[in-house]
Order: C-alpha cells, then structure tokens, then sequence
C-alpha cells in the first residue's frame, strides 16, 4: 500500500501566518494526526504533497519514512496527485488522504482498502442533510456508481443528491497513473479534478466500490479556525468517551483536554479543566483535581494531586499527595507518600519517601532524604547569577521555617534546623544548627507619631 497525502493548500481562511496543515489539532499539527494514521495502516511509503511556501511544512514533519513532491503553482486535487505519481510504484494499491482532514480513523480506512482490493476503486462517501459545497454521488438505476459531480458544475436534479464525496479513495497505482494522465480542466474552476478519474474508471468497467466511515465526523475538513475548534471539540469528546469507556471517572467530558497520550490504570478521577501534555501515565487510583496541567509525567497509584497544580516532567511514586498550588518542573522525582503542600515549588530534585513541604516552599536542585520536614518559607538558594550547585539533605532531617540554605550544602541525618536559619555550611547530623541575630528588648523605646502638620 502507497499513501498519498495532500498537503498544499493555502489556508487563506485560517488568517494565520502558519501553514494550514500545521495548525494545532490537540497541540499536534492536523497533517501530523493524518501521517500516524498513514504508519498505523503499515504503509510501505508516504508520499505528502506539500505547495510552494510549504517548505515549513517539510521542515516541521520530515522523517526517514516520508517522501515529498511539491505542487507548485496549484492546480486542483487531481493535479497534486500527479506530483506524487514518480514516488509510487506499480503493482500497489495507492490511498489518497489529506493532511486537513485529522480524524479520519485506521479501521475506517482499512476497510476502504479492504474494498478497493487490488483491482477496483474504493469511495468513502457520507450521507448529509445538507450537502452544500461538496461533490455529489451520482449513480445509474441499478445503483452502480457512474461519476461524482462537483457543486459548481452540478445541475438542480444533482444537487439534491445527499450521498457526497469525502475525496477519500483507494485505486491501484498502474490505473490511478493512466486516469490521471488523462484529466482534463474544462469545467468552472478551470483545475484538475481528481473526481473526474471515477467516471475513467467506470467507462473501463471498473466497478467503483463505496463503503462509509465509523462516524461522520472522522471525515470532517478544516478550512478556518472556527472549523478547527469545532473539530477540537469532536475530538477531545472522542478522548473522554475512550477513557470513560475504559472505566476512568471524568467529572465533565466536555471539559477536559488531553494533547498526547494519556494511560491511566483502574479507578482513576479527573475532574474538570484538566490538561493532559506529552506522555501522562496515572497510576491506579490517581484523583487530579480541577484546573491542572499535567504534561510528560508518571503518578503512582493513589496519589492525589488537588486543584490548580502544575506537574512536568515528573516521576512520582505512590500515595503522593499534591497541591492546591503546587509546581513541579522538569527533573522531579518523588518517591513515595511524598507531600507538596500550596505554593510548594519543586525542580532538578529527588525527594525520598514520606518527606514533606506543605506550604510556601522551593526546593531547587536538591537532593532530599527519607522522613525530612521542610518549613514553611525554606527555600534551596541554588544559584548563585552563574552556576548552580546542589543541595543535599539526608534522612529524618527537620527544617525550621523561613530557612535558607546556601548552595553548595549538607544537611547531616537526623538534624535540625531552627527556624529562620540561613545555612552556608554543612550542617552536622543529630544537632541543632541556629543562625539568627540575637533576640533584644529595649527598654522605654517608643514607637515613632507623625508629626503635627502646623
């Protein structure tokens, strides 16, 4: 099988300077959504017809199993196709895609195939109450399809017709290069029509085969933003339907967003406003509480994670308990029964299990042991305007609040640190370790009055 994706048009209507096959569908271009459809069906080569100004197309998507031709000026669907036709080889059953239509679904599309065969053509066609600009199915009264014609060349009696072209379809190759070779632009936009090869087909007693997608939708196109947040929509619906199936509590469907990969084990709750980046993986029994961003993490099983905390790139073991407003950045791993409390902020560190910073603490670049408190107000001091150095805190250790400690510095086992320490040196471990000014009571000082004005 040869896939051919059609990858050129403009986008005018998208009013962006970013190519309209590269807009965002769940924070993945949509043209990116159709070529992992493309590998999923096993391909034996791509070919992505981009157009002239789409060289950042090719340089955003180009990998070792891609094949590019370029259309340029434009000149219609069959005319792209064209461009294709050196890149696949004879003796394979070509697929026509398009690389602005990013739901299409694998098993609609290998039962397309499966229709096609290796010597007929295969149609994806869709029934619609209102079939407004698109090409209509036209049949004879045995109901064999004859031709597609298109809107603006369609007569009254046509444009009733409610069974419509998707322009998705699968051909052999030798055929599909001789139809094309013979197109012709006599018709109202003066372009190549790659429709027009169905009536090719049926003058040569080829049967044309039509078989219809899983869900309507799946054949959706996006040609302005409206559309792409339209189709966002659909598919972020089509996200939480597969997890709810799979036994995942979501609070509210329509308010979640997943823009990757999200794995999640039994008895898993998200509630609303949650966003999902990169590879998300939730252990069983995770709850993530409203309006958090999760992106390129693990959570082990039964950790909690409360409302408006941010988490990236982190590994967590299990029974971790999260936030309200807590932050983790890339490099975090937390062992397990780990607490980080409201406005607790983690990066570049390992903590042990059962430690704890339950409020209005940073811990940068530090390495933290087993059983440690950490106060209120502590902060690693990790950087000093050029280089950072790390901090290391062994176990049973217990940080006053208000502490600060001076990178680079060791925080013997089972110390402690009294409260508003600010620590440059290692610290030994059993002992208590204070710096602070002395405490002074002044006798007869009296708080300063303002002055009368005159």
């Amino acid at each position: 099988m040869e896939v051919i994706v059609l990858a050129a048009g403009q986008g005018k209507r998208m009013r962006s300077v970013l190519p309209k096959v590269l807009q965002p569908l769940a924070a993945k271009p949509m043209l990116g959504h159709v070529l992992d459809t493309a590998r999923a069906l096993e391909a034996r080569r791509i070919v992505v017809v981009y157009g002239h100004g789409g060289e950042v197309v090719r340089e955003a998507l180009d990998a070792p199993d891609l094949a590019w031709a370029r259309q340029d000026p434009p000149q219609g669907t069959g005319h792209a196709v064209q461009q294709a036709m050196p890149l696949v080889e004879d003796g394979d059953t070509a697929l026509i895609l398009y690389g602005d239509v990013p739901l299409i679904g694998v098993p609609t599309l290998q039962r397309l195939m499966a229709a096609a065969g290796d010597r007929q053509m295969a149609l994806l066609t869709v029934h619609m109450a209102d079939p407004t600009g698109y090409g209509r199915i036209l049949r004879d009264a045995a109901g064999q399809v004859t031709r597609i014609v298109e809107e603006k060349d369609a007569t009254p009696d046509e444009r009733r017709v409610t069974e419509v072209n998707t322009g998705i379809l699968a051909a052999p190759v030798e055929r599909l290069r001789h139809w094309l070779a013979n197109l012709k632009n006599d018709n109202a936009q003066g372009e190549y029509y790659l429709t027009d090869i169905i009536a090719m087909a049926v003058a040569e007693g080829i049967q044309v085969i039509t078989t219809q997608p899983d869900a309507f939708e799946e054949t959706l196109g996006v040609n302005n933003k409206t559309q792409l947040a339209e189709l966002e929509r659909i598919h972020q619906r089509n996200i939480a339907r597969g997890l709810t199936d799979a036994g995942v509590t979501v609070i509210d469907p329509a308010r979640l967003d997943v823009r990757g990969q999200l794995i999640c084990g039994r008895d898993v709750e998200i509630d609303i406003n949650c966003v999902f980046e990169g590879r998300v993986e939730l252990g069983d029994g995770v709850r993530i509480g409203p309006n958090c961003v999760i992106r390129n993490a693990t959570l082990g099983a039964g950790t909690k994670v409360a409302a408006f905390s941010q988490i990236e790139d982190t590994v967590m073991g299990e029974a971790c308990v999260i936030g309200p407003y807590a932050r983790t950045r890339p490099g975090t791993v937390l062992g397990a029964d780990v607490h980080l409390g409201n406005f607790v902020e983690v990066k570049n560190s390992n903590i042990a299990d059962h430690s704890k910073a339950n409020h209005l603490a940073y811990v940068g670049d530090a390495d933290i042991g087993k059983r440690v408190n950490v106060g209120a107000g502590t902060i690693t001091c990790n950087y000093d305007g050029a280089n950072k150095f790390r901090t290391i805190i062994e176990d049973d250790v217990f940080i006053g609040s208000d502490t600060q400690l001076v990178a680079p510095v060791r925080v013997g086992r089972g110390a402690t640190l009294g409260a508003g320490t600010t620590l440059s040196k290692d610290a030994p471990p059993e002992q208590l370790t204070v710096s602070r000014a002395k405490q002074v009571s002044v006798e007869g000082w009296k708080r300063p009055v303002k002055a009368k004005k005159a």
